[in-house]
């Protein structure tokens, strides 16, 4: 049976959570500060430990010095001070979790449930340690060069934990698959996970997304709806391209993130919510903030665990793991026998594949229906793209000193666009911004275009 410590100097709290511990098939000790802890944590080595912020001897934090790393501890830290920036660090230092005063029993209910019984879950993920370095895997991720290696460690680290993880990388190298990862080896996985592209939905519509509505709340609303908070209730939800969600709509994200609670849109009503936020993105976080595209407070919260995902460049070891993965999955698929002819794998090693891991596997794709044998070449699906270190084929877009970056960006998008042979979704994916972004830019342009040729019929007197 698990075994908790429960360490708070408010002789109701410590009775009232002894309680509810009990309640949850825990044994438990209590202490009134560091010092009961130190002798209860000599005593008996605990499962989980609940303490509080702020102790007459000093602070909860500084338990961590006193458990063993080699034995895996919950740590739940609770404050009654809402400071925000204390449980972060607390999370960062290897928290599982955190509760504000007045304690939310339901909430607490839903940690405790959470918790592992005799380290079935720590096993898992050392057992899929192990998997790396016998077949390159590592649950649904693939690779088994460095990079990814210490990725797969990172990844093993936090997810277990109840930490905020933002994942930063370029278009096509996996975010959402190590967002499923990350969920698959928590506590969660049995509850929901849910993927929303903050890019892709409409701005008018994001927020009844997210929350839900009640029913009349706007026109064409005639059902009550439920949102991507409250249908991912207990799970995980994966927030991609945070930095394309509208700036008000920021500020409600990061008071959920603070309070769990939520309103539908039409109502004063709020809802609890149970939920692990994984957002990413594929611009420089701290750039985006600095350009008004992520509000600081909130890259704050959700940088508690930044994880950077390697571009396919960087582990280029794994390309022919990966082309062979993808190459077997569509023989399956057809009940097909294809392979790579040696000069094919060389030429896809030789590549730098900008688009990453997305641009390799819709290659092989391409390759597999174009080629009639079962020999795939490059014969049959050339590769249209410069090798690694060769930039003789790309066009190069020179700018003068002292143009402006509105310009710049302009004649790069225009370039990018012409290159990729005026294919938007792939313009998207070399210059590193959501399709949406590429769209709103192109109407600005347009929009620019038209205004200065008004500009121009209007007669000078």
């Amino acid at each position: 049976m698990p075994h908790v410590l429960i360490v708070d100097d408010e002789p109701n709290t410590r009775a009232a959570l002894a309680e509810i511990v009990s309640a949850e098939g825990f044994t438990n000790a209590v202490a009134g500060d560091l010092r009961e802890a130190r002798i209860q944590i000599v005593r008996q080595s605990p499962d989980v430990v609940l303490t509080d912020l702020k102790l007459p001897d000093g602070s909860g934090m500084d338990l961590f010095k006193e458990l063993d790393p080699s034995i895996p501890v919950e740590v739940i830290l609770i404050t009654g001070h809402a400071s925000v920036e204390s449980a972060v660090d607390a999370l960062r230092l290897g928290a599982a979790d955190y509760l504000i005063k007045p304690i939310n029993m339901q909430r607490l209910k839903a940690i405790l449930d959470r918790i592992p019984r005799a380290g079935d879950l720590k096993a898992e993920i050392g057992s899929l340690r192990g998997e790396l370095r016998r077949f390159g895997r590592f649950g649904r991720m693939l690779g088994g060069s460095p990079a990814m290696q210490d990725l797969y460690d990172q990844i093993g680290k936090v997810a277990p934990t109840e930490a905020t993880v933002l994942l930063i990388g370029e278009s096509g190298t996996g975010k959402e698959l190590a967002a499923q990862t990350l969920h698959d080896l928590s506590l969660r996985r049995k509850r929901p996970f849910l993927a929303v592209n903050c890019g892709a939905i409409s701005p008018n519509l994001i927020e009844s997304e997210m929350f839900g509505h009640e029913r009349g709340s706007f026109t064409g609303a005639e059902r009550q709806h439920k949102g991507y908070f409250e249908r991912s209730h207990g799970g995980t939800l994966f927030l991609d391209e945070i930095t394309e969600m509208p700036i008000e709509l920021q500020v409600k994200l990061l008071r959920v993130l603070e309070t769990g609670l939520f309103m539908r849109v039409g109502t004063n009503q709020e809802t609890e919510c149970d939920v692990r936020i994984i957002a990413a993105t594929n611009r420089n976080p701290q750039e985006a903030v600095a350009d008004g595209k992520l509000r600081e407070d909130l890259y704050h919260r959700l940088n508690v665990f930044p994880i950077h995902l390697p571009p396919l460049r960087e582990r280029a070891k794994d390309v022919e793991l990966l082309a062979q993965s993808f190459l077997d999955m569509l023989n399956e698929t057809h009940k097909s026998a294809k392979a790579f002819s040696p000069a094919m794998l060389a030429d896809m090693a030789s590549h730098a594949w900008p688009g990453n891991v997305r641009e390799l596997k819709n290659y092989v794709h391409r390759a597999f229906i174009m080629t009639d044998g079962g020999l795939i070449d490059t014969v049959a699906a050339p590769i249209q793209l410069a090798p690694a270190g060769k930039t003789e084929s790309e066009p190069i877009v020179t700018i003068p000193v002292g143009t402006s970056l509105a310009e710049a960006d302009r004649r790069l998008i225009f370039a990018t666009l012409q290159h990729c042979g005026g294919v938007k979704k792939h313009a998207a994916e070399v210059l590193g911004i959501s399709l949406k972004t590429l769209y709103n830019r192109l109407e600005d342009y347009a929009a620019d275009d038209a205004r200065e040729a008004d500009m121009q019929d209007v007669p000078v007197s």
